[in-house]
Formats: C-alpha cells, structure tokens, sequence
C-alpha cells in the first residue's frame, strides 16, 4: 500500500471531510451498534475495528476486549477508554495472536486498500485473527450503485460490490452469512443530517433498504 496516502494525508483528508460531524457521527453509530449490529457481538467477545477512523463504532461496542487499527494519528485521540489501538498497516501481519478474535468489523474501509492484493491479505489476516466460529463484519460503498460517486472521494481505489467482496471472503475461507447489497444510504459526509429517530425507523423497514441503499453488507464466518 506504498501508493496510498501517508498517515499525515490521512489525516488531514478526514479533517476536512468530517469536519462539525463528530457529535452526529456518534449518535448514528450508537443506534447501528445498539440496535442492528450487536446481535453478531456477544458481550464477553473480543472485537477489532479494522480501519476504526474516529472510532464511533468500536467506542460504543459492549465487549470483554476491544481493538482499532488506523493508519490516521487521530485514531487514538478518539478512542474511548479500554480502547487498544494498533497503527499499522492491515495488509502486514496484525501484531494480534491468532484464534484470538471474536469478531472483525469494517466499515467505509476496503475501498480505501490500494490493490486486489491487499485485500487478500488483509482477509487472509482477518481469518488467521479470528477464532472458530468468529465472524467479519463489512459494511462499504456499493460500485454497483453508485458508479460515479464512488470516485469522488481522493482515497478510493478499489471497486467492489457485495459479490465481489463475497467472492474474496469465500476464498480466504469464509462462509457468508449475510449477503446484501444494499443495506444503509452512502454517506455521513455530505448532504442533509437527518434526525437519528429516522434511522431506527429506516432499520425496521427493511422493505425500503432497496430504495435507499447505496452500501452492501456481508458477513463471513469462520
């Protein structure tokens, strides 16, 4: 991942991108972890946010132990208390034993990796990570759906729909468990901040997801 941006222009992107939207970010978080993706996190699990940003998804996660791994320096200015971060690249070996996680989550992340390659291996991480039975979370931008907007951010690379990204997770080892194409609307970053009670209402009507969503989830067990 050599071509992709330093840590310094990491960030300074996220600065600029998410600049006044911390206190929303964080509200909108503790509704999709309290209310649709804790059902995959058991409370005495161990937990990594891979590409954890700000940290609004893993500081609101119940958990016997919790991870982040972040290029950006302002990932540990964010992380809540009991919140270990690792500053390293997640394409290299994790400095994480292995069968020692419960469950990884993504999210907004893989399209960020430079290369084919280093989804592989950050996969191929991810599996070693995980324990028997443990599971990946991944919740990112959908190409399918959005073939022009997907590049209007400067640290988008690489293109993938829930099939494709199923179809990696399936060759490092995965069995899929969940497989949707469109589950939550792009973006928290540009456009309107809608009140967060639509949010809970949105998640219940899973009728309107195809309406509405832009971003895949897929969920692969061990």
């Amino acid at each position: 991942m050599s071509n992709s941006p330093s840590p310094a222009e990491l960030q300074k992107l996220y600065e600029i991108r998410f600049a006044g939207a911390s206190e929303y970010r964080e509200k909108v978080w503790n509704i999709l972890v309290n209310e649709f993706f804790s059902r995959w996190i058991p409370e005495r699990s161990v937990v990594l946010d891979l590409g954890c940003g700000h940290c609004e998804f893993i500081n609101q996660v119940r958990a016997e132990q919790r991870f982040g791994m972040d290029l950006n320096p302002d990932a540990v200015t964010h992380a809540g208390p009991g919140v270990q971060l690792l500053t390293q690249n997640c394409a290299s070996a994790w400095s994480i034993a292995d069968e020692s996680l419960d469950v990884v989550f993504t999210s907004n992340f893989f399209e960020h990796l430079y290369t084919k390659s280093d989804l592989r291996d950050t996969l191929a991480q991810a599996w070693r990570c995980l324990r028997k039975g443990g599971c990946l979370i991944a919740l990112g931008p959908n190409i399918r759906y959005l073939p022009g907007a997907y590049w209007d951010y400067y640290d988008h690379y690489l293109p993938l729909t829930e099939l494709s990204l199923g179809e990696a997770m399936t060759a490092t080892g995965f069995s899929l468990e969940e497989e949707i194409p469109r589950f939550l609307p792009y973006t928290m970053s540009q456009g309107s901040r809608r009140p967060v009670w639509m949010l809970r209402l949105y998640l219940r009507l899973k009728f309107i997801w195809p309406l509405f969503g832009k971003q895949f989830l897929v969920v692969g067990r061990k």
